[in-house]
Parts: structure tokens; C-alpha cells; sequence
């Protein structure tokens, strides 16, 4: 079967405070979700109607059954998703200070397993074949999984959709200075490039958001999706359509997973032929509804839900931000 989405990237486990506005020493329980960028795009999408895979690796531990478990709940197919003797699954805390510090903290020494994803394992037809393939920034940061990620992207040579989240971690990269060279290349091969500011500062060196956008499309893509913060998103395509949608006004308990719901929201509005201004209000408002929850992957909004967001204009009333700035 051709899959509407294929995302690759980072995989783990979320390990998320019960208890808001209290520091981790002090967090007496905590929830656990799965989680990761890639991954919870996915997951959104799935949440959509989306038939969705991912390709991923995890530890050979009962950490790593877990993520199995909740992809298949999830419908997420996991037929990619292998084992890495030797290395732990990846295990993520934060710290929940509404409405705008999130703090992360990841455990993912010595190695994540998702970056151990090897060129030669890959099932390059099925990449092919995607309506939608999706990738990221943390996919660059090391090898192999830097080659692997390049390998599938000069593969699919541009056909249908190929998205590049930015997703800048730089904790993740041995020398940050690196990023931008990696990051042009994957740009070249990519049609939708998607990062906050920081972001596609980092993807251009530029931060102004009309100006990155313009850089981004001059890198190679044809769609460039800027998230402003506070001023929403801009959405600028090749054939000169724009789009510049504000946030939708939201209580935030935790701002974390809401990009992976403007992520998977992106894809299901690209993969319905949507015109650009409601692809993402869509977005915009599946990432409302996440940062409104505690969860990340379990949080992410039916097709309902984000149509009753989008006809009451809030989710609900409160701080006015952009949860898809959030990553």
C-alpha cells in the first residue's frame, strides 16, 4: 500500500509531571506518553485519518515494546520501527510552567537508537511511493542516520510531498556550525520546509520571517512555513500565494507536542488540496488544542475537535500564543 505519511525520526518515551508550576525536584509522579517530533507528526496525522508510518529504532527493552504498543493504538504502523541491542530507549522529562516555559530534559546517551537508522535498511520503494514523506533537522545531527535521511530524500527526487522539519535541537549536535551545510542539502531535495524562527534562522541565517521565507524558497522548496510566536504562522508558496494566519487564543497547561499537531494538520490540510489560509488555520488550531492538554501523543485532536476550535474561535479562552511555535 502507498501510505498518505511517512515520517522518520526521533522516537521516545515522555515522562511528563502530573503536578504544573512545580520544579522537577519537587514532581512527586509523572505521566508516560510516547513521544518524539517524528513520531508524534504521525501520530496527528493518524488522529486525522491518515494512513501513517514510521521509520524509527528504538532499545531492545521493555521501553521500546511500550512505543510499539501505542503506535499500533495509535494505527500508527510500526513495521519500521527495529530494535538497537545495546542502546536504552530515549526518555524525555520537562518541567511545566505555564504558559510559555517548558523546559526538556533528554536522556539519550550513549546514543539515541534513532539515529542508528542505517541507509541500506531502508524500504526505498515505499519512501517512493508516500504521498507525503516527512523528515528532520535531529535526522541530520549524526551518523547514520544523517546518510540514511539524504539517501531517502535524493531517492524520492521531490516526488509528491516531501516535508523537512527543521526541528533545531542543537544539544543534539556535536558541533552545531555544522547544521547549515546538512540543512542545504536536505533543503534541495525537499517541496515544504517548515521551522519557527529559530529555525529557519538556522536553515538560512535569516530570522525575519518574510525574508526566511523567501530564503527558504530560493534553497529549493515551494511551500515555506514560518511560525512567528505570538504573530502566528506565514505561509508563503513558489506560485506567490501568502497566507499570514494569527494564533488561535488558548489556555496553555503544556506547550510541548503542539508543532507535531500543526505538523500532522499541515499534511492532512497538503494531502485534502486545501487553499493555503485554511490549511493553517487547521494548524494553528490542532496545535491549540494540544497545548491545552498535558499529553503530547495521546493529546492530539480528532477531525471534530478541531472544527469545533475553528467555529468557537478559541481552545478555550485564555493566554493568546502560538502553540505551533512550540516544539
Amino acid at each position: 500500500m502507498a501510505y498518505d505519511l511517512i515520517t522518520m525520526g526521533r522516537i521516545g518515551v515522555d515522562l511528563y509531571p502530573r503536578q504544573t508550576g512545580v520544579p522537577l525536584p519537587r514532581v512527586t509522579s509523572f505521566g508516560k506518553f510516547l513521544g518524539g517530533s517524528a513520531t508524534n507528526v504521525a501520530v496527528a496525522a493518524a488522529r486525522l485519518g491518515r494512513s501513517t508510518a514510521v521509520i524509527t529504532r528504538t532499545g531492545d527493552d521493555p521501553f521500546g515494546t511500550y512505543l510499539h504498543e501505542e503506535l499500533r493504538g495509535f494505527g500508527v504502523d510500526d513495521r519500521w520501527v527495529t530494535p538497537v541491542p545495546g542502546l536504552p530507549t530515549p526518555v524525555t522529562f520537562c518541567e511545566i510552567f505555564p504558559p510559555d516555559d517548558f523546559p526538556l530534559y533528554f536522556y539519550r546517551q550513549p546514543k539515541a537508537p534513532d539515529l542508528e537508522i542505517h541507509p541500506g535498511e531502508l524500504d526505498l520503494d515505499a519512501i517512493a511511493a508516500a504521498r507525503i514523506f516527512w523528515v528532520t533537522g535531529t535526522g541530520l545531527s549524526e551518523e547514520p542516520s544523517r546518510t540514511a535521511t539524504l539517501t531517502a530524500l535524493a531517492h524520492r527526487a521531490r516526488t509528491g510531498i516531501t516535508v523537512f522539519d527543521l526541528d533545531w535541537r542543537p544539544m543534539f549536535w556535536s558541533d552545531p556550525a555544522e547544521a547549515r551545510a546538512h540543512y542545504t542539502e536536505a533543503l534541495r531535495h525537499t517541496t515544504v520546509a517548515v521551522g519557527n524562527l529559530d529555525e529557519v534562522e538556522i536553515a538560512t541565517g535569516v530570522r525575519e520571517p518574510h525574508a526566511a521565507a523567501r530564503a527558504l524558497l530560493a534553497a529549493g522548496v515551494e511551500l515555506a512555513v514560518v511560525k512567528q510566536g505570538p504573530k502566528g504562522v506565514l505561509a508563503v508558496h513558489r506560485d506567490g500565494t501568502t497566507a499570514e494566519v494569527p494564533p488561535l487564543p488558548v489556555t496553555v497547561l503544556n506547550g510541548l507536542g503542539a508543532g507535531d499537531a500543526f505538523g500532522g494538520s499541515l499534511c492532512h490540510g497538503l494531502l485534502a488540496g486545501w487553499d493555503l489560509e485554511r490549511i493553517m488555520r487547521h494548524a494553528n488550531a490542532a496545535g491549540a488544542i494540544v497545548a491545552s492538554r498535558l499529553e503530547c501523543s495521546s493529546a492530539m485532536p480528532t477531525p471534530a475537535e478541531v472544527e469545533t476550535a475553528l467555529t468557537a474561535g478559541a481552545v478555550p479562552s485564555g493566554h493568546d500564543t502560538t502553540p505551533g511555535a512550540a516544539k
